[in-house]
């Protein structure tokens, strides 16, 4: 199976611990680059870091949490080679994947149920990149 990075706030920290005991139970390794608490932390400083792996290939893709997601997403954006999408429901997760073949699922940790998350991580691991016209975006997406 692939491997997931994952990174957090201290606002996701709870929700990230019991996403990575539910993608281990379903075959994925992860790679956890924080938080490791729930102390008051910088976002920035495990996004990075989430990133990297994903951009150099240590990661198939990434799932990260903050507050609200949108500090952490800001911050995963960043990074030319990231596609970070804030998704709340599990339909959005479908078609971050299939529309704009996000590699970094992002989360707000303080709006959504652990059940909830569950089902946006499933429809996000279900989902495949549809291609076509949808790369033609996605190749106009970097800075150049």
């Amino acid at each position: 199976m692939e491997t997931i990075a994952f990174a957090s706030d201290h606002a996701g920290y709870t929700l990230k611990q019991s996403l990575i005991e539910y993608v281990n139970s379903k075959g994925y390794s992860v790679l956890d680059f924080g938080t490791d608490s729930e102390d008051s932390c910088d976002y920035p400083d495990f996004a990075h870091k989430a990133a990297d792996a994903v951009e150099n290939g240590s990661a198939a893709f990434g799932i990260a949490m903050c507050g609200t997601g949108n500090g952490i997403q800001m911050t995963l954006n960043k990074h030319q080679g990231i596609r970070a999408a804030l998704c709340w429901k599990p339909e959005l997760a479908t078609l971050a994947k299939e529309h704009n073949n996000a590699n970094f699922l992002v989360m707000p940790a303080r709006f959504i149920s652990y059940d909830e998350a569950v089902a946006i991580v499933d429809a996000y691991l279900a989902a495949t990149f549809e291609g076509g016209r949808h790369q033609r975006r996605i190749d106009k997406i970097p800075v150049k």
